[in-house]
C-alpha cells in the first residue's frame, strides 16, 4: 500500500508541475467558461448561457484529464523507457496503472471543486438536478476517455500521441455539444457527433444538471466506449 500511495504522490506532483497539463485541466476550462459566460455569443438555447455551460465545461474537465493529460504523460513515460523500468520494480504494473487511476480521480475533483464553484458565482444553479445520473456518466466518461487517450499514448511515439492527443481534443471540444449546442451542426456532422463520447457525456450532464433533454442513444454509446476504449487499449497497449 506504501507503494501506491508513493506513486500517487508522484503522479499528483507531476501533473502539479507541469504548467501545460494544469493549463489544459483548469484554465482552459475555467476561460471558456467565464468568457462565454459573460460574453454572450454562443447560441446556447437557455435564458442564460451559464446553464448551459456549466455541464458541457464539466464534461470538457473529464475528457481534458482522463485522456489528454494522462494519454500524453504516460505517452513520453513510455517513449522515454520509463514505464518498462517502473514495471519490473516492486510497485510493479498493477499499482502504476491503479496509480495513475487514483491520480486522475483526485485531478476531477479539483477540476470540479473549481469549475463549479466558479459557475455558481456566475450564477448558475442547477435546479433539479439528477446528480446520481451525472456521477454515473462522469465515471463511464472517464473510463471511456482514460481508454482513448491510453491507447494512442501505447501505439505512438511521444512526439506523434502529443500532437494527436491535442488535435483530438480540439475536435472533440468543437463537436461534443461542450461549448456549442449539438443540435447547431449541420444534420451530417449532428449525426457523426452523436457516435462521439464527448457527444454522449455531454449531452447526459446537461439533462442530469437540468439544461437539456435526453438524447435516446446517449446512454448507450457512452457505454459501449466504457468497454470497448479500455479493452483495446489493454491489448494494444506497448509498454516500450
Amino acid at each position: 500500500m506504501r507503494r501506491l500511495v508513493a506513486q500517487i504522490r508522484v503522479e499528483l506532483l507531476m501533473v502539479l508541475r507541469n504548467g501545460e497539463q494544469l493549463l489544459l485541466t483548469l484554465g482552459i476550462p475555467v476561460l471558456l467558461l467565464v468568457f462565454f459566460s459573460l460574453i454572450d455569443v454562443l447560441p446556447t438555447g437557455t435564458a442564460e448561457p451559464i446553464d448551459f455551460l456549466a455541464p458541457g465545461v464539466l464534461s470538457l474537465a473529464v475528457m481534458s484529464t482522463a485522456m489528454v493529460s494522462l494519454g500524453i504523460g504516460t505517452g513520453f513515460e513510455r517513449s522515454y523507457k520509463v514505464l518498462k523500468r517502473l514495471g519490473t520494480t516492486p510497485l510493479g504494473r498493477g499499482r502504476l496503472v491503479a496509480a495513475k487511476a487514483a491520480s486522475v480521480v483526485v485531478v476531477e475533483a479539483l477540476q470540479f471543486a473549481v469549475i463549479a464553484g466558479t459557475a455558481l458565482a456566475l450564477g448558475w444553479s442547477p435546479v433539479g438536478a439528477v446528480w446520481a445520473a451525472g456521477v454515473g456518466a462522469v465515471v463511464l466518461g472517464t473510463v471511456a476517455f482514460a481508454g482513448v487517450g491510453l491507447l494512442l499514448a501505447g501505439r505512438l511515439r511521444g512526439e506523434i500521441n502529443l500532437a494527436a492527443q491535442n488535435a483530438l481534443y480540439l475536435v472533440l471540444l468543437l463537436f461534443g455539444g461542450m461549448v456549442v449546442p449539438i443540435d447547431e451542426l449541420p444534420s451530417v456532422l449532428k449525426t457523426a457527433a452523436r457516435t462521439l463520447p464527448a457527444a454522449s457525456l455531454s449531452d447526459i450532464l446537461h439533462w442530469a444538471l437540468g439544461t437539456g433533454s435526453l438524447h435516446a442513444a446517449s446512454w448507450p454509446v457512452l457505454a459501449a466506449w466504457a468497454l470497448v476504449a479500455p479493452t483495446a487499449a489493454a491489448r494494444l497497449f506497448r509498454w516500450e
